[in-house]
């Protein structure tokens, strides 16, 4: 056999061949960086088209990274920025030769002469440190990956996390210094003062909203009742009271009824037709059109309903970050708790599972800076124990960690439920009637506020209600002028099944012993 003979020198040639054009570089604009940070020091209008726009971080040379330094200090001590007042603030940090000397902030503002194209020129440096940052991630994703003792659904999460950070716009930071936080708190409580006291956002509630000032950015808020007292019929009247009357973006996480079920409920509250007449879709002519008439809210609002059945802790996490990333969701609604899985991590029993949701029901509140409301059920013990049925905290099912790590935790109480026709007092008939009590409240009081609960629409509204509104508009479109809207409409022509499907069926049909008993 003959031996291949090996010559070092021409193996040195052949690696030799290959050019630096087949190396990898970082992505970079390193030429775009220079005219950005020259236009700056010669034109302000540039500078105030790009000021929001960049952070150190984003140059890929350190020493432009020192030079927009001072440009963004500067600009923030409201001081003039040209070559001379950057060259001083460089010599004056220690920095200026470092970063080349004058001769180099020279050449910045030689190399453009106006700031025409700056905010372009600002977003490609921007896209190219999204790409290092990408860079960047992914090798740590890489090695985590080769460790056999790492989780895989905390890589994913990791992943995930990192990769939404960037989408923000930013690198969170790992502390905060005090001077920065009280400023910012300062300035929280200054906005606020305009808003006669409305910190958070409006429920719709009144008396509520009077005890918690709004929903928080956040918080987790755990609104508990016994299967039938109208937990859903709760937070969907919520729903249509943000996301319909104030235009505030709410995603419904509906992991017990179908999403057609969910907006038909919502149909019936916003229209005032009975649950009962829109499954059996036998609606009189003028009850069509108060229905197209007060549905086109609901059709517009900013609502999103997702229905997936065993929905995963991490599903949702990751759910939630695109709806409050690409639709600014304000609101994350959850119905209901226990049906929830904690995916891949379900490794103990169903109560340290409970309580591993709960916490990370927290954590995403507090991640995304918005209120989380999540429903959960309550243990059958409110109905063996005698006396009153109100519900307490111990009733919460299967974990006490719900309780530790919600911010607000109250219950729906309705004494009609249990055949009883007055309050506790016994002064007051009850019928019609709900009670929302504040059983836990990290930042205020704790009071039970009454209101108003319409049965046949699964419906809550504040006790004090006028609810002449629906049939004044009944009446209404049953005059003369109506005849126009029915032609435009043609009524005879509409088929129920078309408006809303078949979902009879799905009605019919109960998901599980704990389903709410409410007429639909």
């Amino acid at each position: 056999m003959e031996q291949a003979n090996y010559n070092p020198e021409q193996s040195a040639n052949t690696r030799n061949v290959i050019g630096l054009e087949k190396g990898k570089l970082p992505p970079q604009a390193v030429d775009l960086e220079q005219a950005v940070l020259g236009a700056m020091m010669i034109d302000k209008k540039g500078l105030d088209e790009v000021i929001d726009i960049l952070t150190p971080q984003v140059f890929y040379r350190p020493e432009h990274q020192a030079i927009y330094t001072v440009i963004q200090k500067l600009f923030n001590d409201s001081e003039p920025i040209d070559l001379l007042t950057v060259s001083n603030e460089l010599k004056s940090e220690g920095k200026l030769d470092r970063v080349g000397g004058d001769y180099y902030l020279i050449q910045l503002t030689q190399k453009i002469s106006s700031s025409a194209h700056i905010e372009y020129y600002a977003r490609v440096i921007q896209e190219k440190y999204i790409l290092r940052r990408l860079i960047e991630i992914s090798n740590q994703v890489i090695e985590k990956s080769y460790d056999d003792t790492a989780d895989v659904f905390d890589l994913l999460d990791y992943s995930e996390s990192k990769l939404f950070e960037i989408t923000e716009g930013g690198i969170k930071r790992s502390y905060s210094e005090a001077k920065t936080l009280v400023t910012e708190a300062i300035d929280k409580i200054k906005a606020q003062s305009t808003k006669e006291g409305m910190s958070g956002l409006s429920s719709g509630f009144t008396e509520i909203d009077k005890i918690t000032a709004g929903w928080q950015e956040s918080d987790l808020i755990i609104l508990a009742a016994r299967p039938g007292m109208g937990k859903t019929a709760f937070i969907l009247s919520m729903a249509k009271n943000m996301a319909v009357d104030r235009n505030i973006p709410v995603a419904v996480f509906s992991l017990e009824m179908s999403s057609v079920q969910l907006i038909t409920r919502m149909i019936s509250g916003e229209t005032g037709i009975p649950g009962e007449k829109l499954r059996k879709a036998k609606l009189a002519d003028h009850e069509w059109k108060q229905l197209y008439t007060k549905v086109k809210g609901l059709e517009n609002a900013p609502l999103y309903i997702d229905d997936t059945p065993a929905l995963s802790i991490f599903d949702l996490r990751a759910k939630a970050r695109r709806l409050v990333s690409q639709h600014g969701v304000k609101m994350i609604l959850i119905d209901y708790l226990q049906l929830m899985t904690a995916g891949g991590k379900a490794n103990g029993n169903r109560e340290q599972e409970i309580s591993m949701i709960s916490r990370s029901l927290k954590a995403i509140a507090k991640e995304l800076s918005i209120p989380v409301i999540a429903l959960s059920q309550l243990s059958r013990s409110v109905e063996t124990r005698g006396g009153s049925k109100r519900p307490l905290l111990s009733d919460l099912r299967e974990s006490g960690a719900i309780e530790q790590d919600a911010d607000i935790v109250s219950f729906i109480y309705r004494p009609e439920y249990y055949k009883l026709e007055y309050w506790d007092d016994e002064s007051e008939p009850c019928a019609g009637q709900a009670e929302f009590i504040i059983a836990k409240h990290r930042n205020g009081a704790l009071e039970n506020v009454r209101l108003r609960f319409i049965n046949e629409q699964a419906k809550f509204t504040d006790l004090e209600t006028n609810y002449g509104s629906d049939f004044e508009i009944q009446s209404a479109m049953n005059d003369g002028n109506s005849q126009e809207m029915s032609s435009a409409m043609n009524l005879s022509a509409i088929n129920p099944s078309d408006a809303f499907g078949d979902f009879g069926n799905e009605f019919t049909s109960s998901m599980n012993d704990d389903d709410d008993n409410l007429p639909f």
